[in-house]
């Protein structure tokens, strides 16, 4: 028999608010869930597993329109299945060309640093003690010049 999880579990074990889950089932991400006699939430292992997923596409950059695009596409079965994988296939191509001008523009900072940390050693290296603090002034100007 499987066990049912509290909204306040779920919300627990995702770091979603119960607010947010009570949103996602209003705009259909999130099919409705089963309810006690009481009216409370009660939801299986596969919800949880599909929050999961809608987690992901959320932190993939994926639009809310976007994922109740994918969710009511689900909701109508296998027979969406290319368009679901469309989907999929479109969404990771951008998410690869993002990381690929996410690494680019790391690699711009990671020159940008190295310099100046050429800069710190060179200024700390050639000044006599009593330049330190012309030093420090030059340092701050070349800064703001690159």
């Amino acid at each position: 028999m499987e066990s049912f999880l509290t909204i306040h579990d779920v919300a627990l074990r995702t770091g979603l608010t119960a607010h947010t889950l009570r949103y996602y089932e209003r705009i259909g991400l999130i099919a409705p869930v089963a309810r006690a006699t009481g009216g409370q939430r009660r939801y299986r292992s596969a919800d949880l597993e599909w929050i999961g997923f809608l987690m992901r596409l959320r932190a993939t950059g994926m639009s809310i329109s976007g994922m109740q695009e994918f969710a009511r596409l689900r909701s109508e079965g296998d027979v969406t299945t290319g368009a679901r994988r469309a989907m999929l296939d479109e969404h990771l191509d951008q998410l690869l060309a993002q990381i690929e001008t996410l690494q680019q523009s790391a690699q711009v900072l990671q020159a940008k640093i190295a310099h100046y940390r050429q800069v710190e050693h060179s200024l700390a290296h050639d000044q006599p003690a009593e330049g330190k603090a012309h030093a420090a002034r030059t340092l701050r100007q070349r800064a703001r010049q690159t």
